[in-house]
């Protein structure tokens, strides 16, 4: 039974502190003309139905940008920034469909078909959360596990995680059946990590 759009909350990812971007909310930096969390709103918009904003900065900037898509800001419940899997299981929690489809803000060419190909592999193996792979010309795989499609129901699993002072993402999605979907285009997950990075981006 194909999962249906509108039960499927998309979460954008904007929580984080931005290190390797000196600190600044990397969400915020702007990519022709518009920053780079709107690229992505834009495409989750198209692909999911409920819209919510993981930020844990500036959140009236982040609803600014979400109302056109009729999205709610969320932030960590849990302090210090513990990275993704908080944003996630914040998203969880707020989330009022089956499902939901993850992506960090730094990624403005994720697939237009993100959604459908996750829902269809979820669906197909029974799994509870559906994820990015990809290769490279030289045959090398990598998992992009922050791209995920996830039941909401996982949300006590993960909280109980958390607060065991686990963080890494791939370390809990192994305690559930999670299936790996591969993506042709790797350019499609590339994730700007650095203002010479978005620089590059830009011109290019």
């Amino acid at each position: 039974m194909p999962i249906p759009i509108d039960q499927i909350t998309g979460l954008l990812l904007a929580g984080g502190r931005g290190m390797r971007m000196g600190g600044v909310d990397k969400g915020l930096q702007m990519l022709r003309g518009e920053p780079l969390a709107l690229h992505v709103l834009k495409r989750l918009a198209s692909q999911t139905g409920p819209l919510l904003i993981s930020a844990n900065r500036n959140p009236e900037r982040y609803a600014s940008l979400g109302a056109p898509f009729g999205a709610t800001v969320i932030a960590d419940t849990l302090p210090d920034f513990p990275g993704p899997l908080a944003g996630m299981l914040t998203g969880l929690r707020a989330a009022h469909t089956g499902f939901m489809l993850g992506a960090p803000c730094d990624t403005p060419a994720l697939p237009a078909d993100l959604a459908a190909r996750l829902a269809d592999a979820l669906d197909a193996a029974g799994a509870d959360i559906a994820t990015v792979a990809t290769v490279n010309a030289q045959h090398e795989v990598s998992i992009h596990p922050v791209f995920a499609l996830l039941r909401t129901s996982l949300a006590d699993d993960l909280a109980a995680f958390l607060h065991a002072g686990e963080r890494k993402v791939r370390a809990w999605y192994a305690r559930h059946k999670t299936v790996e979907v591969t993506f042709a285009d790797e350019r499609a997950f590339y994730n700007v990590n650095s203002l010479q990075e978005l620089a590059d981006l830009e011109r290019n």
